[in-house]
């Protein structure tokens, strides 16, 4: 007999206790949480796979186990004719198909309202803390779902028949009736290699619509809310004023991003070159723009998987004074030029700001 302990005993009890159902939802909510935010498996199909049904089915399954911890009854037996009996085997519990169906509608319900709650607390609707408020929510049910039961007689706790279920698959499939079952069987397995086939390949090879991403700058107004509006236009050499620089991943793979902040005085050129069309003599006239004077003032970086956004509150204190300077936000995918500049830029974005030096007192 050997000495070395068994690795399940090493779990705390009401781990090992756990319902095989709730057991296996806990698994996927840890699975789904790996898939999601593991540097490698989170650019896989797997995230995919493990995130439809950890969105759509296991809230609510949880949630439903926590409601009903009894055994549910199917269709009643027809020799169950006495009404009080029926009314008794009924009491308390729903049957799996109930189950099932309250699982996909409770689950669609609960994940947008967590969401909404999450848009009104500093977090916001992003990755991250979806995936704690969801992931959190599921688990408490579990709990409060395993301790239900535990509470209930072992013959009134509910359980999924799973033995039976194989037992009845087993016999089915390879003990047919008849060659009609048979050939039926056969169908149905082929019909349901076809779309599983179908759903991976369309999970691993998904379209992929346009890459792009967002720049975009924010004020926070009275109410603190972030708007596009109301941006300081008046600054004061020395005095910092409050900006909000944002970006949005839409690139369908995770990019390493570099902001440079810029004070520019420019001025504007006016070109003129003659060109001879089929029509006649036109002269074409263009502006240019050049930099007279620029003061760099920061410089942030961030790193924004597929569809994340980053937001970043700071502030601008100007050191150049002028009239009608430009202060520009330069978008770079990884690292910031030698000389960055509004042309080599990936995005960009700018205001006409006029500073003014401090006043003598």
């Amino acid at each position: 007999m050997s000495d070395r302990p068994d690795p399940w005993l090493l779990l705390p009890a009401p781990v090992r206790r756990l319902p095989a159902d709730l057991a296996a939802v806990t698994l996927l909510v840890l699975l789904t949480v790996v898939a999601v935010f593991a540097p490698v498996v989170r650019e896989t199909p797997l995230r995919i796979v493990l995130g439809l049904p950890f969105v759509l089915f296991v809230p609510g399954y949880a949630f439903v186990a926590a409601l009903f911890p009894e055994a549910g009854e199917g269709p009643v037996d027809e020799e169950l004719e006495d009404p009080e009996a029926v009314e008794a085997s009924r009491d308390g519990g729903i049957d799996g198909i109930e189950r099932v169906a309250l699982s996909f509608g409770l689950s669609i319900a609960i994940v947008p309202l967590i969401g909404l709650v999450l848009n009104f607390t500093p977090w916001g609707i992003r990755l991250t803390p979806i995936m704690v408020a969801v992931s959190g929510f599921t688990l408490v049910a579990v709990a409060l779902g395993a301790v239900r039961r535990w509470e209930l007689p072992q013959e009134e706790r509910f359980s999924v028949p799973y033995r039976s279920w194989i037992a009845g698959g087993r016999e089915e499939m390879f003990e047919p009736d008849s060659r009609a079952d048979a050939a039926l069987n056969v169908v149905l397995v082929l019909s349901i290699l076809l779309a599983v086939s179908s759903v991976g390949y369309a999970v691993a090879v998904p379209k992929q619509g346009e890459s792009f991403s967002e720049l975009y700058l924010l004020t926070q107004n009275e109410t603190g809310d972030l708007v596009a509006d109301d941006y300081p236009t008046e600054f004061t050499h020395g005095e910092p004023r409050e900006l909000v620089v944002g970006i949005g991943n839409h690139e369908h793979e995770t990019v390493n991003y570099s902001v440079v902040v810029m004070l520019q005085n420019v001025t504007f050129v006016t070109n003129e070159s003659r060109v001879r069309s089929a029509n006649g003599t036109v002269t074409p006239v263009y502006n240019e723009t050049r930099v007279l004077e620029e003061e760099r003032m920061r410089t942030f970086e961030t790193t924004l998987g597929q569809n994340e956004t980053w937001i970043q509150p700071h502030s601008i204190e100007p050191t150049m004074a002028g009239e009608d300077l430009r202060l520009t936000y330069l978008l770079y995918r990884g690292e910031v030029p030698s000389e960055p500049s509004v042309d080599g830029a990936y995005r960009e974005v700018h205001l006409w700001v006029n500073v003014s030096r401090t006043t003598s007192r």
